[in-house]
Formats: C-alpha cells, structure tokens, sequence
C-alpha cells in the first residue's frame, strides 16, 4: 500500500510520541516532570486519533460514515476523560479521586465504538435493515447504561462504598471491551480486501488497550503503579495506534461487499435486544431478595429497573409502530404490482394475440390479392358487353362480393402491417374535426346527433396522421352505426392530462356486450357479412405503435366510452402550421371506411 507524504507525517508522529514515551518511562524518576509528560503524551495521541478518524468522517457517506462518526465519538469521549486526568495531576497537582463521578465518561467511551460495529459499514444493506439494525442496537445502549447505573452508581452516591465501587467498575469495564473485541473479531472474520485490514488493525488496537488496562488496575490494587512508568507504555501503544488506523482508512477506503442472504447477522442482534429486555426483571429479583444489599441500595435498583422498563417498553412500543407502518406500506405495494402484473398480463396476451396473427395473415391477404384483382377486371369487362337483365343483375352480385372480399384482404393487409410508418407532428383538433366532417354524411338516421368538445390549444401529437385519422373515423363510425336504430347522441372531446392529449368517445346508446373483447382479432356483434371484426384491433394495434393506450367500457347512465391517451410532443408548442397536408384523400383509406365490429 502506497502511502502519500501526509500519511507519513502524521505516523511518523504518532511513532515519535510512543519513542518519547519509552524514553521517559527508562530514564525519568516518579515526579511532576514524568506525570506532565505523558498525561500531555497520551492528550496528544488521542487529540490525533480523534481528528485522524474524523476526517474518514468527513470523507465518506451513508453508513460508514456513521460507522467513523461513532468510532470518532468513543476516540473523543476517551480524550475527554484524559482531559479531566491531566486537570487534577499536572494542572491542581493531586492524585486523581477515587471514586470518581468522571469514570462514566469513561465506560461510555466504548458504547458508541460498539454500536459502530452493528452498523456493519463493510456490507451493503437497504435502508430498512439498517434502521431496524439501528434500532435493536438502542436495546442493548439502554441496557449497557443501565448496568452501570445498577452496579456502579449505588456504591457512590447511594451507599458510597470505594471496595465495592472499584470492583464493580472493573469487572463491568472488562466485560465492555470484551464485548467489543469479540464484535470485531467477527467483523474482521467475515470482511474483505481493506475492511478486514482496518476490523485487524482495531482490533490489535482494543485488544492492547484491554490488556494494558487490566494490568494497570492490577497493579494500582497492588499499590505499585505511578503515571508515566513503564505500564503505561502499552497504554500510549493502543493510543498511537488509533491515529495509524485513520490515516490507513483515509488512504485506501474500504469497498462494501454484498449481504450475506441468510441475515443471520441482524437476526441475532434483534434476539440479543429481546434478552436484554428480558434480563431487567431478573436484576429486579435479584435485587429485591438479596438480603446482603442494604435497603437504600435495593430500592434504587427496583426504581431504576422500574424506570429502565418503561424506557424499553417504549422502544418497542415504537418499532413495532415501524413494523406495522412498513407492513401496510408492503401491502399496499404488493396489491398495486399484483393489479399492474393483470393489466400487463392482458396487454401481454393482447399482443401476442396480434402478433400471431399478424404473422398468420399477413402472406395469406398478398396472395389473395392477385386473383381478386384478376376477378374484378373480369367482371369489369363482363360489365362492358351486352347482358341480359339476369345476367347483369347475376354479374353485379359477384362484383359487390368481390369488392367485399378486397375490403377484408385490405383490412387484413393493414392489420398486418409491421413496418412503422412516418411519423409528423399531428394536430389531433383538426383531425378529430375532419373525422367528425367525414363521417357525418354516413350516419343513418334522423335523431343521431354529434357534439364535439375540443379543448383549444391542444398540444400537437408526434404519429402518423392517415393511421390516426383511420382511428377515429373507425370508432366514431362504430359509434354512430350504433345509435342507428335507437337514436342519440355521440360526444367527442379532448383535452390534456398530465403530459398526455385524451381523446373520448362516448354515446348514450345500447352498449357493449363484451368490453373486455372488443380489440380481440374477428370479434364482432354485427351479422355475418357486416364486418369482419378486424377493425378494433388494427385501432389497437395503431395506438400501441404510438405509445398511447386505448381503452374501452360501458357508461354508469349507458352507452359506451372509447378513451385514446397519445404522449404529447415535448416542442409541439414550438412548431406552428397544419400538417393535416400529409393527409391522403379518404376515398384511398378502405381500412377507415370498413364495416364497424360491434
């Protein structure tokens, strides 16, 4: 690993102090002189370690950087505390009290170095197994601060007892940092690449921190420790090595590595939560027929056992608020994919439906087509000779059903078509007029009426303007062959939605029988020779090579509803003009003239 010149600076430091340490430990005598040197020696370590570890902080996001936060947190409390030491041994000269209300500050320096190995910053998680990770960490931060509090603080301030307090502190410090080296050991177990190099160097860190720890208190027991001996070396050590892990991590960032699938990891955190819940009423008993407890002890532990219950009860209260909210959220989601996965279904089998038939069909109409051509020029020529009054009348019949036969080969050509055509810039308020102009001569009888409602300004609409004007002239035809016997009345609008144009076509008359089919190949209500029931679904098929959508339904009061949404031109409000000129006459569109399939 390459390291750059800043990297070696701020090492080279940290390598001096621990030298300086060495030194003065050898060579200087118990006094004011030694203690100065290594309070500010070991003040100087962790004042490094702490900006060192903050700037990975600073440099990174999301997770790992709360993964540095914390851990910059710990390092900051530990130099707080070596603040508070050197205050009362090189500032007031005094030895440092004991029992001492700063001690806290102490045993909380680990707790945040312990919930950053719970935020596991070396595995790629969601944001949910994090929160909820998060969450059954607060569990055991309470229950941390709770056993101080039940162990410690009676032996200080409620009974004050220094034998007890001493005791007490150390075996619970000890049993802190177990926990933590144990927690960095499986994260330096299961990391790869520069995370397993950084969980190895952490913990080579906190384990030298630990043993020098426990020696020292070994020996103040013994009466035979002074600040600034030889003790204290392992101690400035693990101090040293902190600001070693910063400038590594700076240098060469750790990559994440995907979640393991099983999620073992989170499940056992959640369980180990529900053990520290469930451990309070044990200390309550313990405390309540422990006869060797004086009173004043035993009830300041069923009152803080009381009131850690209620702080824990509150917890859970609140994430299981969080379950249920991220519950309702996932039924929600999963009825909006299960209705979105019915209508791609439908839109599915539509297409494969067109497809296959388009395949099908599409060879069958051009062969077709050359003996109908030659059939029609023959009756053509049969037309032009002298006939009887029978045979003309028989040679017109065989004409009309050979002109019905082109119009079906026609549809079917056109149903067929895969080549995308040219698409312009269309303006839907002068097509939907022209359609409404071309069909009104065809409608059949006297109280069929046609109301248009175009909303002004309609943005324009990048298609090919025949096929969508053989759109709307197929489904206004349908529309008025239906009010044909009944009467009524056939509204047209359009408007904008969103960012779409939304035409509508709705009458009052009978309705659809099957609106779920209408756009099904060769379906149709009408007799058998009306239609060929092909016309919905080439209208289906124009609309899905624009990327619109076409829908159809029954109105509540009656009649029927055809609904097109066409994607709007993002700069059809900077072109001006018609460009219905790219219309071809209607007397050349067969397809748009063709027999409604109702």
């Amino acid at each position: 690993m390459n390291m750059s010149g800043h990297t070696k600076l701020w090492i080279s430091i940290a390598a001096g102090l621990v030298c300086l340490q060495v030194v003065a430990s050898l060579f200087l005598r118990e006094g004011f002189p030694l203690t100065a040197l290594s309070d500010i020696t070991q003040l100087v370590l962790l004042l490094a370690g702490t900006v060192a570890l903050l700037l990975n902080a600073l440099a990174t996001r999301g997770r790992v950087r709360l993964f540095w936060a914390l851990m910059t947190l710990g390092v900051a409390f530990w130099m707080s505390y070596q603040c508070l030491w050197m205050y009362f041994e090189v500032l007031l000269r005094k030895e440092f009290p004991n029992p001492f209300g700063g001690d806290v500050i102490l045993f909380l320096h680990i707790v945040p170095m312990t919930a950053a190995l719970a935020v596991q910053p070396h595995v790629q998680t969601n944001q949910r197994t994090t929160r909820l990770g998060t969450l059954d960490f607060a569990f055991l931060l309470v229950w941390w601060l709770y056993l101080y509090l039940f162990t410690v603080i009676p032996w200080q301030y409620v009974r004050p007892y220094e034998p007890s307090y001493d005791h007490n502190l150390n075996i619970l410090y000890l049993t802190e940092k177990i926990v933590f080296l144990a927690g960095l050991g499986i994260l330096w177990f299961r990391g790869q690449g520069s995370w397993k190099i950084i969980y190895a160097n952490w913990f080579g860190a906190g384990l030298t921190y630990s043993l020098s720890s426990y020696l020292i208190n070994w020996v103040i027991a013994q009466g035979g420790y002074h600040t600034g001996s030889l003790y204290d070396v392992p101690l400035v050590i693990s101090m040293a090595w902190i600001t070693v892990i910063g400038m590594l991590a700076l240098r060469s960032p750790g990559k994440q590595q995907p979640a393991p699938a099983s999620g073992s990891y989170g499940v056992w955190v959640m369980r180990l939560g529900m053990v520290a819940i469930f451990s309070l009423p044990l200390f309550a008993m313990w405390s309540l027929f422990d006869a060797g407890i004086p009173q004043r002890v035993r009830t300041f532990r069923l009152v803080l056992t009381l009131s850690s219950m209620l702080v824990m009860g509150a917890l859970v209260f609140f994430k299981q608020h969080l379950l249920d909210r991220e519950l309702l959220q996932l039924l929600i989601a999963s009825q909006e994919s299960f209705d979105n996965l019915k209508r791609v279904q439908a839109q599915l089998v539509q297409s494969e439906k067109l497809a296959s038939l388009g395949q099908l069909v599409g060879g069958a109409a051009h062969e077709l087509n050359n003996p109908l051509a030659a059939m029609m020029g023959y009756a053509e020529l049969l037309g032009s000779t002298e006939l009887s009054s029978e045979q003309r009348s028989l040679m017109q019949k065989f004409e009309q059903q050979v002109r019905r036969t082109r119009t079906l080969v026609s549809s079917l050509l056109s149903f067929a078509k895969q080549v995308p055509a040219e698409k312009t810039l269309v303006d839907i308020s002068a097509l939907l007029q022209t359609a409404v102009k071309l069909c009104l001569p065809q409608s059949r009888g006297p109280n069929v009426q046609v109301h248009t409602d175009i909303a002004s300004e309609l943005p324009r609409v990048l298609g090919d303007s025949n096929q969508l004007l053989q759109v709307c002239l197929h489904i206004t035809n349908n529309a008025l062959h239906a009010l044909t016997e009944t009467g009524g009345t056939l509204t047209v609008t359009a408007g904008v939605q969103d960012t779409k144009v939304v035409l509508e076509f709705s009458d009052n008359g009978p309705g659809m029988e099957e609106p779920d089919r209408v756009f099904d190949p060769f379906y149709t209500t009408r007799p058998v020779g009306q239609g060929p029931g092909l016309g919905l679904s080439v209208c289906y098929g124009i609309i899905q090579e624009h990327n619109g959508k076409i829908t159809c339904g029954n109105r509540p009061e009656g009649g029927a509803t055809f609904r097109i949404e066409l994607p709007a031109a993002a700069d059809s409000a900077q072109i001006s003009g018609s460009v219905l000129g790219n219309y071809k006459s209607p007397e050349v569109l067969p397809e748009a003239k063709a027999a409604a399939t109702r």
